[in-house]
């Protein structure tokens, strides 16, 4: 049953990504299809960029957070009323140009769910391991992810890890993928067993992949990567604070079509992610189920860990 899902779900995104290349550069949508993942510097403008950065940096945000061993995530979301107070932002987080690659690489056309995210490791403060610093997929199927880097980051930075060419289904991906498949139920990693599988480095070579990259770059580069790849968060032995803008994207992979997307609709666009967040706040009080993503008082995006 796995093997068949996986390997349907590979048909149809290749199937959709058809569909979706003339929205790109074909020299970039190559090194995509190469790759997996699309890296470009410079992303936006000099002096868009520093307004950019203003605005994200210069002023307190109603935000959200979620710990994960080391590792707090701070989630700034950006409804309607945010982007429209925010126009450099606004723009950022519109682009068309990072919407098509986030399209393409998710093989899905629609709204993709943006945010400002800032990860704040804090090693000192815990031995628990961060379980984004594992290999991992997020899923069986293509999905996208997207960053947009507001500062450098560097070697030591906790950057982003991505495995070059492991969004292709190879038939070694795909009987690691049934292996998982027959024990992931019962693993004692929470997120290998809900379906989101975790690889060791040292396996890479059996399935004819290379070592992880790591993305040390410079501020103002985008990198959209296809989540099914093997990709993780650097492990940092110091504090460090890392923010970007943040897409990601993920629909129905059996789907034949790009579009028909419910969130592209006028009075859904842009507002799914606060209606959802306002859902589980709703589902915790009522029900007693709990929402990971914690409400904190209006914070500058790169201060101290509140939870």
């Amino acid at each position: 049953m796995h093997k068949k899902r996986v390997e349907t779900a590979a048909k149809m995104a290749a199937w959709r990504r058809s569909r979706l290349a003339h929205l790109l550069d074909p020299e970039q949508r190559a090194f995509f299809d190469d790759n997996g993942y699309f890296l470009v510097r410079n992303f936006l403008p000099d002096e868009l960029f520093a307004k950019l950065k203003e605005e994200v940096f210069e002023q307190p945000f109603a935000c959200r957070e979620m710990r994960q061993g080391q590792a707090v995530t701070r989630m700034t979301l950006l409804p309607p009323s945010v982007l429209g107070a925010n126009p450099a932002l606004a723009s950022a987080a519109r682009d068309p140009r990072a919407l098509n690659m986030i399209r393409y690489a998710s093989s899905r056309g629609g709204q993709p769910i943006s945010f400002v995210q800032t990860v704040l490791v804090t090693p000192q403060k815990t031995s628990q391991k961060d379980p984004q610093s594992d290999a991992h997929a997020d899923t069986f199927h293509a999905t996208s992810k997207a960053w947009l880097f507001l500062q450098d980051v560097g070697e030591e930075d906790g950057p982003f890890f991505f495995v070059p060419g492991s969004h292709k289904l190879t038939k070694e991906r795909l009987e690691w993928e049934y292996e998982c498949s027959l024990t992931a139920a019962r693993d004692l990693r929470s997120h290998h067993a809900s379906g989101s599988f975790r690889i060791k480095t040292h396996e890479l070579d059996a399935l004819g992949l290379p070592q992880p990259v790591k993305m040390a770059v410079p501020e103002n580069t985008l990198v959209v990567a296809d989540t099914f790849a093997f990709h993780g968060r650097t492990p940092s032995a110091k504090p460090t604070v890392r923010s970007e803008v943040h897409w990601h994207m993920r629909r129905n992979p059996f789907l034949p079509w790009t579009g028909l997307d419910i969130k592209s609709l006028p009075f859904i666009k842009e507002r799914e992610l606060p209606v959802f967040m306002k859902l589980a706040d709703f589902a915790e009080d009522k029900f007693n189920q709990r929402n990971v993503w914690r409400p904190v008082a209006d914070v500058p995006v790169r201060s101290a860990p509140q939870v």
